[in-house]
């Protein structure tokens, strides 16, 4: 019998079904296929071979870039003769919002993915008791939301090198009397006449229990004990033949990879993750680690998988120091904070850019988004909030160094409405500005993608930057007047009459996040703009309070990106029908992060994984 929810879905679908025929179709064939068809495919797309197959995932990103390039009437060209009427681009942008419901249900493909280095350092650190570091010579990820699931013969080599160092840290050396953790880890030594090969079976399936996070298989038992007796057989004791398995333990792929705990029947071809396999997956995205010793009990008598379980268990990481790992992880990936770092400014102009600058500029943001998660505050309080963290270098920048000294951050009340939330931290600033001057597209494209999850056509090839600009003409110019010159060409209007003045409402903050009442050419800022809807705004207070009400852009967008950072994929086709599900759940409760995080936990394709 089928449930309410697919009954919508199919009527739903035949709707969209018709739609798509009647609208899609004929646009498609009229205004693209003649540059992005069977004969010519401009920039690789191919609408001749998408338009069959409405709905399928892998073309999902096919019809959004679509709905951006029609919406931005960058597509059709504007030199092209052929150009849709008003109603007929309308027409073909509410269909392809539409196509996510001809999507099958599906969670979508299923990472088995690779620890990441932060990862791997603390799972050593909670299964060994080593530092973190020790993983420190492993090459950083690349930023996105998958990750890499192979490893090359040079991160096999840096892996048992890691393993070597950890071990050589973590136990004793021979002859020396036991650790600590050699003996939770590998036991007492063996009484007098001991089945030495029984007791090496006992180690390796409490050992496996804990490194792979979940039962082991006596399959992979048996090829631990294998490893033990390989080092009897070439001469070494008891403890050393012990060790040697240990290692084994810790290049091994169940140990560097997040594997399910039993493999699924044949004829299966999607089902749900089983407790020690989830209980992986909440740990490893809320603390960056392996489940601890209350993830796993419940995940050992089944009982983790329950929601209201799930749910308090969510809470219950969120609580825990630990729980900072998701800004670092997420957060800091998401305010594009990962890079300020190695960001290059001008020393002559921005001396204040200290490494004690950019340390203080990222632990301003963590501690105020980790604020938000702990308190388990509305999203809106990401752009409208009265408070952030401080200590005497950062301050400076806030003006505030009479009243905030010393190197520790401190929560701080903010007086000035300019300030407070993300659009007015220092760290976010400086990362959307170029190394000598603001950047107030790249601070729109920011704020709309990142903020409001609008997505920003890239800026077509050719186009001449400010830089290239007539001299003389600019000369006199402020960096307002400079970019609207920038903008008489009809090719850039449309986008930056939405970016530009979200970019010139954030002017009064310079490059850096100061304050400033005059641009580098000594013109008096103008922060005056509109936004769509006649929004008018003249100072960043105005402009945060426009944007803070759009609670519901903010809210899916932030959802649309942790989820697919729990995923480690791009959400598709399905995702978005859950994501729609997940939205009223969250709204009713005041977009509060916990719920968005904890509605993701308990999702449908975080819950449950396709069979290749």
């Amino acid at each position: 019998m089928k449930s309410t929810e697919d009954t919508a879905l199919q009527a739903m679908q035949t709707e969209v079904k018709k739609d798509y025929k009647n609208k899609v179709e004929p646009f498609v064939k009229t205004y693209c296929v003649e540059c992005h068809g069977n004969r010519k495919s401009k920039g690789g797309i191919n609408f001749e071979v998408a338009v069959r197959k409405p709905g399928v995932a892998p073309f999902s990103e096919v019809w959004a870039n679509a709905y951006v390039n029609v919406n931005a009437h960058d597509m059709p060209p504007e030199d092209d003769d052929k150009q849709p009427t008003d109603a007929e681009r309308q027409g073909f942008l509410d269909i392809i919002a539409k196509t996510k419901y001809l999507s099958t249900k599906d969670p979508g493909p299923f990472v088995i993915r690779r620890l990441t280095k932060t990862e791997y350092g603390n799972t050593l650190h909670d299964l060994l008791g080593v530092d973190a570091a020790v993983a420190a010579e492993l090459p950083d990820e690349v930023p996105g939301e998958g990750y890499m699931n192979s490893l090359s013969p040079l991160q096999s080599e840096q892996y048992l090198s890691i393993a070597n160092e950890a071990l050589t840290r973590a136990l004793a050396a021979p002859g020396a009397p036991p650790t600590a953790v050699q003996k939770r880890l590998l036991g007492e030594a063996p009484a007098a006449g001991a089945d030495l090969r029984a007791e090496a079976g006992k180690i390796a399936r409490s050992l496996a229990r804990s490194a792979y996070r979940r039962p082991p298989s006596a399959a992979e038992v048996a090829t631990l004990v294998a490893v033990f007796e390989l080092g009897r057989a070439n001469k070494l004791d008891h403890a050393a033949s012990l060790r040697l398995m240990l290692k084994a333990v810790l290049v091994s792929p169940q140990f560097l990879f997040i594997t399910p705990a039993k493999e699924a029947a044949a004829d299966e071809k999607i089902v749900p993750l089983d407790d020690h396999q989830l209980a992986a997956r909440l740990s490893y995205l809320l603390w960056a680690t392996m489940p601890d010793a209350q993830l796993s009990e419940l995940a050992d008598v089944g009982k983790l998988h329950e929601p209201a379980i799930l749910k308090a268990q969510v809470k219950r990481l969120l609580s825990d120091p630990r729980a900072r790992a998701l800004f670092d992880g997420f957060g800091a990936q998401w305010l594009g904070l990962a890079e300020l770092g190695d960001k290059t400014f001008d020393t002559k102009k921005f001396p204040q850019m200290t490494g004690a600058m950019r340390t203080a500029m990222y632990d301003e943001a963590r501690l105020f988004f980790d604020s938000i998660v702990r308190e388990d505050r509305s999203v809106v309080g990401f752009v409208d909030s009265d408070y952030t963290y401080l200590n005497g270098t950062l301050a400076a920048l806030y003006g505030l160094e009479k009243t905030v000294t010393g190197p520790e951050m401190r929560k701080v009340k903010l007086t000035n409405a300019n300030r407070g939330g993300i659009l007015g931290m220092p760290g976010i600033l400086a990362t959307t500005s170029f190394p000598n001057r603001t950047s107030p597209v790249k601070r729109g494209v920011w704020v709309l993608e990142q903020v409001l999850g609008q997505k920003v056509p890239p800026a077509p090839p050719n186009v001449p930057t400010l830089e290239k600009q007539d001299p003389k003409k600019a000369a006199s110019m402020t960096l307002r007047q400079r970019t609207e010159l920038h903008r008489t060409n009809a090719v850039c209007a449309n986008c930056h009459k939405i970016l530009d003045p979200i970019g010139f409402g954030l002017e009064n903050f310079d490059a850096i996040g100061r304050w400033r009442d005059q641009d580098d050419t000594g013109g008096a800022i103008d922060a005056v703009g509109e936004l769509p809807g006649g929004k008018h705004f003249s100072t960043p207070k105005e402009l945060k309070a426009i944007i803070a009400a759009r609670k519901d852009d903010m809210a899916r967008n932030l959802t649309e990106k942790l989820m697919a950072y729990a995923l480690c994929r791009k959400l598709e086709g399905y995702d978005e029908i859950v994501v729609d599900g997940l939205m009223q759940t969250i709204a009713k409760d005041g977009f509060r992060m916990q719920t968005i995080i904890a509605a993701i936990v308990t999702s449908y394709p975080f819950m449950n994984r396709r069979l290749q």
